[in-house]
């Protein structure tokens, strides 16, 4: 199953999977804004490379490189 890994006892989700979930969850559902936010969140914490954005779903990409690139300017607080 594209998206899986399989663990001992569990599934697992990739990491381009996850960001991809999220990025659809926070673009569909205004309640969902939180979503957006992590995605940020972790491009920063994980530095994750601009060049994910090639192995995401094209629905998702162009909002994945708008907070890639939100996530490079420094945050002073």
């Amino acid at each position: 199953m594209r998206g899986w890994r399989e663990g001992d006892h569990f599934r697992i989700l990739t990491l381009p999977t996850l960001v991809e979930l999220k990025l659809a969850s926070g673009m569909t559902a205004p309640h969902r804004l939180k979503d957006l936010a992590d995605v940020l969140e972790l491009v920063r914490a994980a530095k994750l490379p601009a060049e994910l954005a090639a192995s995401l779903d094209p629905y998702v990409r162009a909002k994945y490189m708008e907070l890639w690139r939100a996530a490079q300017i420094d945050d002073p607080g």
